[in-house]
């Protein structure tokens, strides 16, 4: 008897109108239950933000949001990098002028296999796989097959690397949107390859005579 006579008490908690922020708190939280965690938007009304309540409120993006956005931008799964990142440190036309390793540059003759120069020795094949394999469909046995990278640590090319894509298309794109990109402090070359061979050197001397 005791506990039954004060039970309706309690659900009458905060309608003593000591001031609107309160039931706006709560009815925040009853339609947050209600749309079980979708992402809303809620504002509190101008009679709240005149009492000086607390005004908007969003709730924080959850990580899978984030991510949705992401996939829907660039279609690139996370273990490469995004074009934001790309474009992000990469030269512009008029930094690139300021680098000797552009002088005359030419991006050659369009082919599927892309010659990267001018790589910091800290360089791995994982990095530039993180780049260029964003360029190429794992989900494709062929495509996957032909994504082949040659990176030269050793001699005369040390510094170079030779990577092959899986079209013509692709490879114009990685050319496109990586060369001057800034690796290690240091900005890629990136042109199409002459040849599967490394003489490059070579090939380049007579482009620019």
């Amino acid at each position: 008897d005791v506990f039954e006579q004060p039970q309706h008490v309690g659900h009458k908690k905060i309608e003593f109108h000591i001031s609107t922020e309160i039931p706006a708190v709560l009815q925040i939280n009853s339609e947050k239950e209600e749309r079980n965690g979708k992402r809303v938007y809620l504002y509190a009304s101008t009679e709240e933000i005149n009492n000086t309540g607390f005004g908007r409120i969003f709730p924080a993006p959850s990580s899978n949001d984030k991510m949705e956005t992401e996939e829907e931008d660039d279609e690139i799964p996370s273990e490469f990098i995004s074009r934001k990142d790309l474009e992000k440190n990469r030269l512009s036309r008029e930094e690139m002028e300021k680098f000797s390793v552009f002088k005359n540059y030419e991006p050659g003759d369009p082919n599927c296999r892309i010659y990267v120069k001018n790589l910091a020795k800290q360089v791995q094949e994982k990095d530039l796989k993180f780049i260029f394999g964003r360029y190429v469909d794992f989900q494709s046995e062929v495509e996957r097959n032909m994504f082949d990278i040659r990176l030269m640590k050793e001699g005369r090319m040390k510094g170079q690397a030779f990577i092959g894509l899986p079209n013509e298309k692709a490879a114009a794109k990685a050319l496109k949107e990586a060369n001057g990109y800034v690796l290690f402090e240091k900005p890629m070359v990136v042109q199409f390859a002459r040849s599967a061979r490394p003489k490059q050197d070579a090939n380049e001397g007579k482009r620019k005579k």
